[in-house]
């Protein structure tokens, strides 16, 4: 048994070969939809070793070949790590070759796994790649010095936006800096919300505020309350860090499409509507509001109002998912909310726009240029699921799981958002129909051309 597929894309092979020898590039290459997650990143091709977890408290080592590697041309990784290598028998080994003006990769994979149960993944790589290049050929266009290699300073980024944004970042060049609540390891720095230290953000260019309590949950008190307190007060004493720092130039933080209200009906929302009200309306004004210090003190500040994320490994779809494949999804009610939803790599795309582009500042809707209602959105899942969806689903099961203000909030908000502000500066989306997104996240896109696969 094993897998062979090849594909062109158009870039030079070294920068190709660069972007592979970068930190985050295994991550950037590692589909949410399958049960693994890096660990750890090996630090080169030709030696290194890198971790994935996998479930039941299971690892995959992946120790990099040397008699197998050859700079700039090819690369090969073994399995070392009982159970996994005794049942895959795993050695896969990429060569980079010129084709025309650009690359022709081709994966070969020696394993006892099923050819077949491995297209979906190596269609997700052979896809991601070619989109992240073509994001940091356009990043590049965005910043005023394209060489210039910046310190990035994060919260949150161990969460799912902030390991996929800090891989982006780590593979376009960027230093990425952690900064945790836990004793810092290499490359990260200790951060006490409640009082940070003086010297936090020393050498930092940007700072990008992903940290909060997760929104999803009962709108009881004692939620609702760290919802806010997560939020307002952290921000306020890192904004007043940037506003002192000599180095910072910019604050991207974390904010979110609740500010204009759990149902504007078939309203178009930009980022010049007036907010709506409502709990998560009252939090994310204040939460905004809280970056007043470094935005008073002339630093540049983006507020990136985020939608429904399309993600195959957090959030909400896995759980719509889980629920559609047992034949049982379908729309909430008549299915005539809004849903805004973003697709994971766009959502991250936002960010590492707002991080290099000097004129982008103030809020920012991340959300698809095409909303769709709740009644498509189950159509569309349901058919990248290959299952039905004409069950109407009761309105009383979200307000069992998250309250009635909660589920009004969340699971039933209708908000009609676009991305005026990306929009105005000619921002690309990899992902503008619901359907293409869906199928990058849970597996269901083909190879690239040239189509060569061969699967035993």
């Amino acid at each position: 048994m094993g897998f062979h597929a090849s594909h062109d894309i158009p870039f030079p092979r070294q920068l190709v070969w660069d972007w592979h020898t970068r930190p985050g590039a295994v991550t950037r290459l590692t589909p949410s939809f399958v049960p693994m997650s890096v660990t750890q990143e090996a630090d080169n091709l030709a030696t290194g070793t890198t971790t994935f977890s996998l479930p039941a408290g299971l690892t995959w080592v992946a120790r990099h070949d040397l008699a197998h590697y050859r700079s700039g041309a090819q690369f090969s990784d073994v399995c070392l790590t009982a159970p996994i290598k005794q049942l895959a028998n795993w050695r896969h080994t990429h060569t980079f070759t010129d084709v025309g003006g650009g690359t022709r990769i081709t994966d070969d994979v020696a394993t006892r796994v099923p050819g077949k149960l491995l297209t979906s993944t190596f269609a997700y790589r052979q896809r991601q790649l070619l989109a992240d290049l073509q994001f940091l050929e356009r990043l590049a266009a965005l910043s005023a010095d394209p060489d210039r290699r910046l310190t990035v300073a994060m919260t949150g980024a161990g969460g799912s936006v902030g390991t996929d944004l800090r891989a982006q970042l780590t593979t376009a060049g960027h230093e990425v800096i952690r900064l945790v609540r836990r004793d810092p390891a290499a490359g990260e720095r200790r951060w006490n919300p409640e009082q940070p230290a003086a010297d936090l953000l020393d050498g930092v260019d940007v700072l990008v505020h992903l940290a909060g309590e997760p929104i999803f949950g009962r709108f009881n008190d004692a939620h609702k309350d760290a919802i806010r307190d997560s939020r307002v007060g952290p921000t306020t004493r890192l904004a007043q860090l940037v506003a002192d720092s000599p180095s910072v130039t910019a604050l991207v933080s974390a904010s979110a499409i609740g500010y204009y209200g759990a149902d504007r009906g078939d309203e178009e929302l930009t980022e010049d509507s007036d907010r709506g009200d409502g709990f998560l309306a009252d939090v994310v004004s204040d939460w905004e509001a809280a970056t007043a210090p470094a935005r008073d003190a002339g630093k540049r500040v983006v507020t990136v109002r985020t939608g429904l994320s399309m993600n195959g490994g957090a959030g909400m779809l896995p759980l719509l998912s889980a629920l559609f494949s047992t034949g049982l999804g379908g729309a909430f009610g008549d299915g005539s909310m809004w849903a805004s939803w973003v697709a994971q790599d766009d959502l991250t795309d936002v960010y590492a726009h707002a991080v290099v582009d000097e004129s982008l500042a103030g809020p920012v809707n991340a959300v698809s240029p095409a909303p769709v209602t709740n009644r498509e959105m189950a159509d569309v899942l349901a058919a990248e699921l290959n299952r039905p969806a004409r069950m109407p689903l009761p309105t009383f099961g979200p307000a069992m799981l998250l309250g009635r203000e909660g589920a009004a909030e969340l699971a039933l908000a209708s908000q009609r958002v676009l991305p005026g502000r990306l929009r105005s500066v000619g921002h690309t989306f990899r992902f503008d129909a619901l359907a293409a997104a869906l199928a990058h996240e849970l597996g269901g896109e083909a190879l690239l051309p040239p189509g060569d696969e061969e699967v035993g």
